[in-house]
């Protein structure tokens, strides 16, 4: 689990993310949903250090990112995979040695340990026969599976997905949710995904948190979205015409 309480942070005098609270449950996909600029990418960054909070705490289990000396830090982070926006895979590498990029940082697995843990993952993932081709020969769709592939190769307890479904089809991105969605019960590993994409919403939304200009709107499920009766959160997901055909449909 990770649990966030009482998070602010500001850039250049703006605050950003205004005293958040939420827990990201373990064993489920927890999604960040709001505008652009509302927040949810600062949140995301903060929770995989990348930003540094102004006050308040991020609790990894029973660890506080904020408090975390160097030691600490490089054994939060190797408990941790991110799926970037985009992939962020290295061009100048094969997807093999994409895959095998983490090991070489945090493990002392031989080469035939790392080839070995690489490939049990792209198999996870439904990619074989790729291994010795570079992204720029690979479609989207399977960078991103390339990109999950690394996320999950060192086993970790905490899983970062940003808009992952960022410029896939409509096919593909449920390919992509429900790869996320089995990987995270599989591991049980607490997953947070950062989304605009409300069919991932519908789809995969165990837990939501909803940013609205840099505040909490509101927390819950994809079971109960639809009758939240938030006004900022309707206008987020529907519009107005939309609304009142689901509404009437309930």
């Amino acid at each position: 689990m990770i649990r966030v309480e009482h998070v602010n942070k500001s850039f250049d005098g703006k605050g950003i993310l205004n005293d958040i609270n939420f827990n990201f449950e373990k064993g489920k996909v927890n999604l960040i949903i709001g505008k652009s600029g509302s927040g949810k990418t600062v949140l995301l960054k903060s929770l995989i250090g990348i930003h540094t909070i102004d006050s308040g705490h991020i609790y990894f289990d029973d660890k506080d990112l904020t408090t975390a000396n160097s030691k600490q830090l490089r054994e939060i982070r190797s408990q941790i995979g991110v799926v970037f926006q985009g992939g962020a895979l290295f061009d100048s590498q094969t997807v093999l040695e994409n895959v095998m990029f983490p090991l070489g940082l945090f493990t002392e697995m031989s080469l035939e340990e790392k080839i070995e843990r690489a490939r049990f993952c792209l198999k996870r993932v439904n990619l074989e026969g790729v291994d010795n081709q570079f992204p720029a020969e690979i479609s989207g769709g399977m960078k991103k599976r390339v990109a999950i592939a690394r996320a999950i190769v060192m086993q970790p307890r905490y899983l970062f997905c940003d808009e992952p479904n960022s410029g896939l089809d409509p096919y593909t991105s449920v390919v992509i949710d429900e790869l996320i969605m089995e990987l995270t019960h599989e591991y049980n590993m607490t997953t947070v995904v950062n989304t605009h994409d409300m069919n991932s919403v519908f789809g995969i939304g165990e837990r939501i948190l909803f940013i609205n200009q840099g505040y909490k709107g509101w927390e819950g499920s994809k079971d109960d979205i639809l009758i939240t009766g938030s006004d900022s959160l309707n206008e987020f997901i529907f519009s107005s015409e939309l609304l009142k055909k689901l509404r009437k449909d309930l």
